[in-house]
């Protein structure tokens, strides 16, 4: 076991999955230093005790290693799902782990948990994953004690999957959809956040690597069929072949937002499934779709101010 209280560095704590690591690392009494780019954007994160939150560029190797001394877990939740200018795959997804971890060593911070992707592999169809997979053998090989988890795709309140289609449903009265027979396994953020703070407290996740879902299998048009209804507004959904849903790719890449490209379409051709059920090793019993996503998808649904502690609360 770890020293009751750690001291963890996190990259990407302002985003949706650190939102819900940091509180939690913060209730099970760790000191967590989160950097961040604008640190407005992690203005929720302020009150929490034993927190602090520094503006600077977490792609910047000198800034990581003045932030990284001191530290004895990092924690790198950084990641993007399109590429747009600088912000490409092999910057967020190896540049970023291996100026981390020359920090590390520099700074004789010897543990990382680091994110990485369900399906990321040296040959997988879309170069999100394969850079995912770099990533991995970059954190697995650089010789600090590390936890890798391997999450399908992630549901919660704040996400921008359900959520996404939420938002189509309420624009079009019929939703052309590609990739419709694509496999996803969701897993809530909650869950995977409960993951990395027991893995920080376990020594015996060292080396190990988690793929990490939830209970249930469905495809694609399955989900968007859910969040229509669920959302109080049904619609027909048409799925695409290949051609056409290539084309739509195409054409939304280019638009404000990517809300669809070709290389999300690429990842689509693999099952984003897991082989096996969840890791008895952090005793969780996975959240349901069902159960979670209706509290902030239904028209009923009210976002109240207690809705942050329910969220984020330690499991």
């Amino acid at each position: 076991m770890t020293a009751p209280r750690a001291r963890v560095l996190v990259l990407g704590g302002s985003g949706f999955v650190g939102r819900y690591v940091v509180p939690q690392l913060s209730a099970a009494g760790h000191f967590v230093a989160v950097l961040t780019r604008r640190r407005a954007s992690a203005r929720h994160l302020w009150p929490l005790p034993t927190v602090q939150v520094f503006e600077g560029d977490p792609y910047d190797p000198n800034t990581v290693a003045r932030f990284a001394r001191g530290m004895t877990v990092a924690v790198n939740l950084v990641g993007v799902l399109h590429e747009r200018g600088r912000e490409t795959f092999a910057r967020a997804h190896v540049e970023l782990p291996k100026h981390l971890i020359a920090a590390c060593r520099v700074a004789g911070v010897p543990r990382i948990l680091h994110m990485s992707a369900l399906r990321a592999g040296a040959s997988a169809p879309s170069a999100y994953l394969r850079s995912k997979a770099e990533g991995e053998a970059v954190v697995a090989s650089s010789g600090l004690a590390a936890t890798i988890f391997r999450p399908s795709v992630i549901f919660g309140r704040e996400d921008t999957f359900l959520n996404l289609f939420a938002k189509l449903v309420r624009m079009f009265p019929v939703i052309p959809l590609a990739g419709a027979n694509a496999r996803f396994q969701p897993v809530y953020v909650a869950d995977v956040a409960t993951c990395f703070v027991r893995a920080l407290e376990d020594n015996e996740t060292i080396g190990e690597r988690y793929d990490l879902c939830g209970p249930n299998v469905y495809t694609l048009e399955q989900l968007v069929r859910f969040v229509a209804e669920t959302s109080g507004h049904p619609r027909p959904v048409l799925p695409l072949p290949p051609a056409l849903a290539a084309l739509q790719a195409s054409v939304m890449e280019r638009l404000p937002g990517s809300l669809l490209t070709r290389d999300n379409l690429a990842s689509m051709q693999v099952d984003n499934v897991c082989d096996a059920g969840f890791p008895r090793r952090f005793a969780i019993r996975p959240s349901a779709l069902e159960a979670i996503a209706p509290e902030y998808l239904a028209p009923s649904a009210r976002h109240s101010r207690f809705d942050f502690f329910r969220a984020h609360g330690g499991r």
